[in-house]
């Protein structure tokens, strides 16, 4: 599969990269770290090029991976089973020049900052996963690289575990002020950790943006798909007024000019855009109840407008059901605001299926 996208992150940014499975997020990592090179691109971290080549020109520049001040966190932890967890980290420090006592100061320093520093002894197997990812991180971390790439490294480990390690990065994203890039399937998570998130799918980076901005605006509607937002439709957008499809409701939008008239577009609406009423309004359209699913104090309230196939979900806190007094089949008012709907073309312009009939190599 051929990669295109363009990544920048920052020294002390995470940054996270999600996408279904096979899109080339781990590959984008193994091209960084050098354990893949490409036909054509250019990798640069602090101001030294650790890759670049064109398209018919060759490749100029490639340093090994063991040249690349990298530091790897795998999802499967990748210790070796023959290894205290000091010895361990100690593996990465072999060439730094200092002498067996040395080493393990450092590797014990590390061990300490995660917390496992009374676990030096252990091997792999005596530890919990948590304890391994520790000790995995602690490893990843020893010869102070110059970036640090996760993949996927808190999907294989139990939520309160997970929490924990989450903490533990956010203390030493503190001190570390490096480029972090995190490859994660859990969207849940890039919106907990991440500075920056960039969607890929098909090799293709197809939005980069804050978690607020990419979940409230995705760029296109395979943006919205792949980021889960549930209120998606599609309608006639022409010069501020937006049709719905299969609903006689039109909305005033603000016509920002990057949209032709009378075009098809998907559309969506953040949670903040809506309200629900008893009572009718001017601007509220009908919609009846068809399920509602409690989530602790949080219920998702999934309502079908009144002679459409429309459904739209909505979420409100256990009180405000009690208030509205909603229950299945009440007929309820919805108002969807203009000034928050947020409308993307069909079919954008790097669409990934374009290459779905192309002949291009990896």
């Amino acid at each position: 599969m051929p990669i295109q996208i363009n990544l920048e992150c920052a020294p002390g940014e995470l940054h996270a990269l999600v996408g279904p499975s096979g899109s080339g997020k781990t590959t984008v990592l193994r091209t960084i770290a050098g354990l893949r090179n490409p036909s054509a691109g250019k990798i640069e971290c602090d101001t030294e090029i650790w890759f670049e080549a064109e398209e018919f020109g060759g490749t100029s520049k490639s340093l090994s991976a063991a040249q690349r001040s990298c530091g790897f966190l795998f999802q499967q932890y990748a210790l070796f089973p023959h290894l205290t967890a000091l010895e361990n980290v100690c593996i990465p420090l072999q060439n730094s020049g200092l002498n067996t006592n040395g080493r393990k100061a450092i590797a014990f320093e590390w061990l300490k900052k995660m917390e496992i520093s009374e676990l030096g002894d252990r091997m792999p197997h005596q530890l919990s996963g948590g304890q391994q990812q520790r000790v995995a991180l602690a490893r990843a971390l020893a010869r102070k690289p110059k970036v640090l790439l996760l993949d996927e490294p808190f999907s294989a480990i139990d939520t309160p575990t997970r929490q924990s390690l989450y903490k533990t990065l956010a203390d030493l994203r503190k001190d570390l002020n490096i480029p972090i890039l995190l490859v994660t399937h859990d969207l849940r998570e890039a919106d907990l950790l991440a500075d920056r998130i960039t969607v890929i799918d098909q090799g293709i980076g197809l939005q980069t943006a804050t978690p607020q901005t990419l979940f409230q605006k995705p760029r296109n509607s395979r943006v919205a798909e792949l980021v889960g937002i549930s209120n998606m439709f599609h309608g006639i957008f022409d010069s501020g007024s937006l049709t719905w499809d299969g609903c006689q409701h039109i909305f005033s939008v603000a016509d920002k000019g990057k949209i032709p008239p009378n075009m098809r577009v998907a559309w969506v609406i953040p949670q903040n855009g809506l309200s629900v009423h008893a009572n009718p309004s001017d601007i509220s359209v009908c919609a009846t109840v068809e399920k509602v699913s409690s989530l602790g104090q949080i219920a998702v309230i999934e309502f079908r407008i009144e002679n459409s196939s429309n459904t739209i979900e909505w979420e409100a806190s256990a009180a405000e059901v009690k208030r509205l007094q909603i229950e299945v089949d009440k007929l309820m008012h919805i108002e969807l605001d203009g000034d928050q709907i947020h409308i993307m073309p069909l079919r954008p312009i790097n669409d990934p299926r374009r290459f779905q009939e192309s002949t291009i190599p990896n």
